[in-house]
């Protein structure tokens, strides 16, 4: 029995043994329990309780392991978001907090303005005005404030956007004077706006146990109610010194704010008790510190004094020092918060860490349901795999019988065949039709064996078939010493077709001369060649066996052609000529009137070479492609021969 018997036995028995029917038949002949029977996945009920198994088994640790993972990162999202939110609530703050900053500086700045009943000083104020239009320029998001319609404070409404509480502060601006009867009114209004701001810029944090973050957040609040208290204090200072006395609601206002201001900053530093030591810093580092408590001291005394504009500018410089420095202190509690939230989503992260550990213990220990779903899983995979590799063996199959359909017929022909299974003949306006014979073949054949006409005929034609693979043609067939190929079709190449053909004739006859002639030492091969260009019908013809063949007297032109032609040239028509014109680059001689059976008499040309030799024409490495040019048959014959 031969090999190629062996393994179609082989490669049976292996269907056979992966057959489910088959394995069922046979298992029946045994005596087996009907449990046995009940989980064979050979049955049907088999099946059904391995596909059962399958669903139930892994359903267990993937329920448990989702509803823990579940409930872990809904709570770590959770404790995410929370920190998040301190950290998005505080940073509005500080947004907003520049524009009370700046609206503070101008309040001070205005008040030194009036209580100095109106000095060389405007030019600073116009300059403050702009740092504060630029800080309300550069807010992106404005909450809703209220403020006063006037001076007076009785009456107050909503500005929803900052557009309209700059137009209302510039209004403001312009009622500004030095009388005064307008001092109390004008800061009472600032300070009101400023208090609106305070309210709505504390009151975006809110304040957590879940974090530990709210001691902070707490100290932070205060500390800009502080700051803001302060500045308050500083205005009613500068009244002392630049008109000497504070008299009844004034005194009261500025003793007020001032031990609020330093209740808040004392309670900021008792929530953080690290900002202790960087404010004790800020006091001995500060220049003139001990003059502010001393000027402090004066102001509460409130002993009536001579009013001094130099004093005033020089307690309106060092308050606003004072307050800076303060804000610095602000600026760094801003960053032990924010440490503190990077802290906080990192102890998150670790607990998303610990939750994934728990998934992978509970998939550790689980082994035993594993090897439950890997034994349900193996018997499908046996099958799946027995599948898949007939699969594979039946593409590679179909491969090999479509490149073999696609060597016979055209491959857009062969497909619209393999899809319809029917190729209705197509009309063709214009198509250049190539012929070419050896001469002298009859000759040639009686000198040599069939064999050896054979292998002659298989050299020269694998030659050939290489060539025009650099061309858009389409060989038609071969008949003995005849090679017929045709470019147009089956798919339509527009005016390409006639200069495809003509640079493949050249081509061909260039390469023909490598061959010898059988036993007639020094002598080559001589093709003759001709061809035409006309209108043909195309189509397949057969259901066995079936070929390609073209119809129409641009065919027996094309035959004609050739067969009236003479050796090593290429006979071409007229209307083929014309159209080579049309392309250009070829160079043709005229031959004359030739007398063509069935045609009459026609005016023939030569086509003798292409302008700037042919590009495609690749050298060819003879040796290696006349190594063996034997057809596959008579190689096969010498082999068993030899054995």
């Amino acid at each position: 029995m031969s090999p190629r018997s062996n393994s179609c036995i082989a490669e049976s028995s292996s269907v056979r043994s992966l057959s489910s029917d088959e394995v069922s038949t046979s298992k029946s002949i045994k005596k087996k329990s009907r449990w046995a029977r009940a989980t064979d996945p050979a049955h049907r009920r088999g099946r059904r309780i391995q596909l059962l198994q399958m669903l139930v088994l892994p359903f267990i640790p993937i329920l448990a392991l989702i509803v823990q993972t579940a409930n872990t990162l809904h709570d770590i999202l959770i404790y995410r978001q929370e920190v998040s939110d301190i950290e998005a609530q505080v940073t509005i703050a500080t947004d907003l907090g520049k524009v009370v900053t700046r609206m503070q500086l101008e309040r001070s700045e205005v008040a030194f303005f009036i209580y100095t009943n109106g000095s060389q000083l405007r030019f600073n104020l116009t300059q403050r005005y702009a740092t504060t239009d630029e800080t309300l320029k550069n807010m992106t998001t404005w909450p809703l404030v209220t403020v006063p319609k006037d001076e007076s404070k009785v009456h107050t409404y909503h500005v929803v956007n900052k557009e309209a509480f700059q137009a209302r502060l510039d209004d403001f601006r312009q009622k500004i004077s030095p009388e005064e009867s307008t001092i109390s009114e004008v800061m009472a209004w600032y300070t009101s706006v400023n208090a609106a701001m305070l309210d709505i810029l504390t009151n975006q944090i809110k304040e957590t146990d879940n974090s530990g973050v709210w001691r902070y957040l707490i100290a932070f609040k205060n500390l800009l109610r502080s700051i803001e208290s302060l500045g308050i204090a500083s205005v009613y200072g500068i009244n002392y010194f630049g008109r000497g006395i504070l008299l009844g609601d004034n005194y009261v206002s500025y003793v007020r704010h001032e031990a609020l201001g330093r209740d808040l900053l004392n309670g900021s530093l008792t929530y953080v008790p690290s900002l202790k030591t960087l404010y004790a810093e800020l006091t001995r580092t500060m220049p003139g510190y001990g003059r502010i408590k001393s000027r402090r001291d004066e102001i509460l005394r409130n002993y009536r004094r001579q009013p001094s504009i130099d004093d005033a500018i020089v307690y309106f410089d060092s308050m606003t020092t004072y307050v800076e420095e303060l804000r610095k202190l602000q600026r760094e509690l801003r960053h032990m918060i924010r440490d503190h939230v990077n802290l906080t989503l990192q102890d998150a992260s670790n607990k998303q860490a610990a939750g994934i550990a728990i998934v992978v213990l509970v998939l550790v220990i689980s082994p035993i349901i594993i090897i439950l779903v890997r034994n349900a899983v193996a018997t499908i995979q046996m099958y799946a795999s027995n599948l898949a590799q007939k699969a594979r063996e039946l593409k590679r199959e179909k491969r090999k019988s479509d490149t073999l359909l696609f060597q016979m017929l055209p491959p857009s022909v062969a497909q619209q065949l393999k899809q319809t299974q029917q190729v209705p003949a197509e009309y063709y306006e214009a198509v250049t039709v190539y012929f070419s014979d050896i001469v002298g073949f009859t000759e040639i054949a009686a000198e040599n064996t069939p064999l050896e006409i054979v292998t002659f005929l298989n050299s020269i034609y694998k030659l050939f078939d290489a060539r025009i693979e650099c061309y858009d043609v389409y060989k038609v067939e071969t008949i003995g010493d005849s090679y017929m190929v045709a470019s147009g079709l089956p798919v339509r190449n527009g005016d390409k077709h006639v200069s495809e053909i003509a640079t493949m004739a050249l081509d061909l006859l260039a390469a023909s001369s490598v061959f010898q002639v059988p036993k007639r030492p020094g002598e080559r091969l001589q093709i003759r060649s001709g061809a035409h260009t006309g209108p043909v019908v195309a189509g397949i013809v057969g259901t066995k066996m079936p070929r390609y063949c073209l119809f129409g007297d641009t065919v027996n032109t094309a035959s004609r052609m050739e067969s009236t032609g003479e050796a090593l040239r290429i006979h071409i028509s007229f209307e083929m000529k014309r159209a080579l014109e049309a392309v250009g680059g070829f160079r043709i001689e005229h031959r004359g009137l030739v007398d063509v059976k069935g045609k009459g008499l026609m005016d023939t040309y030569w086509l003798e070479c292409k302008d700037g030799g042919i590009a495609r024409a690749a050298e060819l490495d003879l040796p290696t492609f006349f190594e063996d040019v034997r057809p596959v048959f008579m190689r096969r014959l010498r082999e068993d021969d030899a054995l």
